[in-house]
């Protein structure tokens, strides 16, 4: 997306007729305060289990100890994170990619399509590679299927459908390229989940050339968990949550406060820098046509119209940099904050129902009372949803880690390059500024 929208949207190829201070962040590093013999705590309000809590809160190598060489640049340390991430791929045999968005103009509507192309060696699938297209309600349906199915686990987020018209044109290039980015990351959330890209819907999504003509048969293949959960009407009232559950509750409560007030705050800055963004695109050309009036002043002078005009150049790229990159990684883990709780919330109706299931067989008056079936059944349900959940919690933190350490290496490395370039603008016209007072 171009700065502010100072530039005009590309067109995609149509197939038809066309106060923060004082708030603790969740992934900060502790402080002096926080290290008590040698050992790091987590802040005070956001105590975790020890099971998360000592790795979730700080960001490792979050600098280069003493006596150790630094890498030559910011670069090179994105580089070796993105290298060292990517060597689990040695082990994946389900491999999906998002990529080639077409504009679909019919007589009703108009939509964007997306090829999704998968690669897999497992032998679940008859063919070894398979691409289809898929519209974003398409996407839609399927979380809507794997929340059904898997109701005990973690279901990626997708990115938001609505957006506000006349602010964001939902068909330029630059919208669809943040959105394809996003459904790709989706896809690849559930590909590497050991469950979820098991699931029979997830597989025909990636398959069925007529996703359609599959939607219309009204398959519901719901595991036995998912139908038990499926009809929980919540009027179960949980007494209290296990302190391992509540402490990440507030977690996830905390987390979604802080990434919210950074969203807003860097879509501010954002927004600032594209107003300053307008006036230097308006303030350059003026000592240009200041230098054709000054014969002896021309050539410093239209080396700073040029200078100012590369600052504007190093702007507009650090201006898209944080529009198509910072800011969706940031929405993206607000909205995957939003799903763990209600996985936890559909936690808490399990465990109600067991409670008041296991009271009531206690207020029989039989001195042994058997305890039903559908009471045992109530319990596993429970056990189920605790592995599960805390096993989606581990794994969305260490994803959390690796994609929020490529974020603030790439942020940091955006930002130098930004000043550096400003530098060497600046840099370039002193020549011309000494060669005019040496003639003098």
């Amino acid at each position: 997306m171009s700065a502010g929208g100072v530039g005009t949207p590309k067109s995609l190829p149509s197939s038809g007729p066309k106060s923060l201070q004082d708030m603790p962040h969740p992934l900060a590093g502790p402080s002096s305060e926080d290290v008590v013999g040698g050992e790091l705590t987590p802040s005070p309000d956001l105590q975790l289990p020890r099971s998360f809590a000592d790795k979730d809160l700080s960001l490792p190598n979050g600098g280069t100890p003493a006596g150790t060489s630094s890498p030559a640049s910011s670069s090179s340390l994105l580089n070796r994170l993105q290298l060292d991430d990517d060597l689990d791929g040695e082990t994946r045999d389900l491999f999906v990619t998002v990529d080639d968005p077409k504009k679909h103009v019919c007589t009703m509507e108009t939509y964007i399509t997306y090829r999704v192309t998968t690669k897999t060696s497992r032998i679940e699938f008859d063919l070894p590679e398979y691409s289809v297209r898929r519209r974003y309600q398409d996407f839609d349906w399927l979380r809507n299927k794997l929340e059904e199915s898997q109701p005990t686990h973690l279901i990626p987020p997708l990115p938001e459908k609505f957006v506000v018209k006349g602010v964001v044109d939902r068909f330029s290039e630059e919208f669809v390229e943040t959105r394809r980015k996003a459904l790709d990351k989706f896809l690849k959330r559930i590909a590497d989940h050991p469950v979820l890209s098991f699931n029979e819907h997830f597989n025909v999504f990636l398959t069925a050339k007529d996703l359609n003509a599959y939607k219309k048969q009204g398959m519901a293949l719901l595991s036995k968990v998912g139908e038990s959960v499926k009809y929980v009407t919540g009027g179960y009232k949980l007494r209290s949550r296990p302190l391992e559950f509540a402490a990440m509750g507030d977690y996830l409560d905390t987390f979604a406060l802080k990434l919210g007030t950074i969203d807003r705050i860097a879509q501010r800055i954002i927004k600032e820098e594209v107003e300053y963004l307008v006036e230097l695109r308006e303030y350059g050309p003026v000592y240009s046509t200041w230098g054709g009036l000054e014969m002896e002043l021309e050539e410093p002078l239209e080396g700073v119209s040029a200078c100012i005009g590369n600052c504007c150049t190093a702007l507009e790229d650090l201006t898209d940099d944080m529009t198509e990159d910072f800011l969706p990684v940031l929405r993206e883990y607000i909205l995957y904050s939003e799903s763990m709780k209600n996985v936890l919330k559909k936690r808490d109706q399990v465990q109600g129902e067991y409670e008041a299931k296991l009271e009531a067989v206690a207020l029989k008056k039989e001195e042994r009372p058997k305890v039903p079936a559908d009471v045992e059944k109530c319990q596993d349900r429970v056990e189920c949803f605790n592995a599960d959940l805390k096993a989606d919690m581990e794994r969305w933190q260490n994803n959390k880690r690796q994609d929020f350490r490529q974020l603030l290496m790439g942020m940091a490395d955006k930002n130098i390059q930004y000043y550096e370039k400003c530098l060497t603008a600046w840099e370039s016209i002193i020549p011309l500024l000494q060669e005019k007072q040496e003639a003098k």
